[in-house]
């Protein structure tokens, strides 16, 4: 008796453990491990700025060109990557603002909201073509068929224009920036220049950018977010615009080489100032 209670015993132990070694469904994972970090990240929030501690401030506008290498990690993938789940950084814009969670405006001082209708108008590319067909009797038939191109407005995508505040608080001390609107521009090729689509602000896309991994050229598992390349400055960008009493755009009054020049000098006038306030 005993031994054939140790004997199924010994059977049942066999079976448990070879239950062990099959893959049940939802054990197969492109990956050594569970990648949590980026979708519990948080944003890190602002301190609070009392207006009696800005001692100086200075507003620009900057423009990050997709087609510099060091940004291109924020324009690709172009197409959605099913297999990594890699987005880019306008197609995160689009996901939420499609949701709703994030609103788009027509303007840079976020007073126009634009429709949902209006947004989805400008992220899908609609072309009719002819499509010709014979009935039975041999007649010929056309009819108009609309075909529609899903975020095409991303293939046309060139430039994110930034727009941000440089400020000195004096109860900290330190020279700050931050970041208050985000603008997509595309590209037109019949005019030959940058056309703006819509405006966000960017303190409402801070949670979602921190919740949304970048590629790193260097090392697969450190991939930071999209919140910690604007938050730690890893981008390349160009001054286009400074505050001024005429108000215009850099553009308007230099050209080639001579506007590289005047965004070099704001960007070295905000350097100085910083520099001469601790040089004794």
């Amino acid at each position: 008796m005993k031994n054939l209670f140790f004997a199924i015993l010994t059977v049942l132990s066999l079976a448990a453990s070879a239950q062990q070694g099959v893959f049940q469904p939802g054990d197969y994972k492109d990956g050594i491990y569970d990648k949590e970090n980026a979708v519990n990240r948080r944003f890190i929030p602002y301190t609070h700025l009392r207006e009696g501690d800005v001692t100086w401030e200075k507003r620009v506008w900057r423009d990050v060109d997709m087609r510099e290498k060091i940004n291109q990690p924020l324009y690709y993938p172009v197409d959605y990557d099913n297999i990594t789940s890699r987005m880019s950084m306008f197609q995160v814009l689009a996901k939420y603002i499609l949701q709703g969670q994030v609103i788009a405006f027509n303007d840079e001082q976020f007073q126009i909201p634009l429709e949902l209708s209006a947004i989805r108008d400008k992220l899908k590319k609609c072309d009719s073509a002819d499509q010709t067909s014979y009935t039975p009797e041999g007649e010929e038939v056309v009819v108009k068929i609309f075909q529609c191109d899903s975020l095409s407005i991303l293939r046309q995508i060139r430039t994110f224009r930034l727009k941000e505040d440089w400020f000195f608080d004096k109860q900290k001390s330190v020279l700050e920036v931050r970041i208050i609107g985000m603008g997509v521009f595309t590209y037109d090729d019949e005019k030959e220049a940058l056309r703006e689509q819509f405006w966000v602000y960017f303190p409402s896309i801070r949670p979602f950018f921190a919740k949304h991994e970048v590629f790193n050229t260097k090392n697969d598992s450190e991939r930071r977010t999209f919140e910690d390349i604007f938050w730690k400055r890893q981008f390349a960008s160009t001054i286009t615009k400074e505050t001024n009493v005429y108000g215009r755009n850099i553009n308007e009054y230099s050209r080639g080489i001579d506007a590289l020049l005047e965004s070099d000098r704001i960007k070295m006038d905000i350097f100085r100032w910083e520099h001469d306030l601790w040089h004794f």
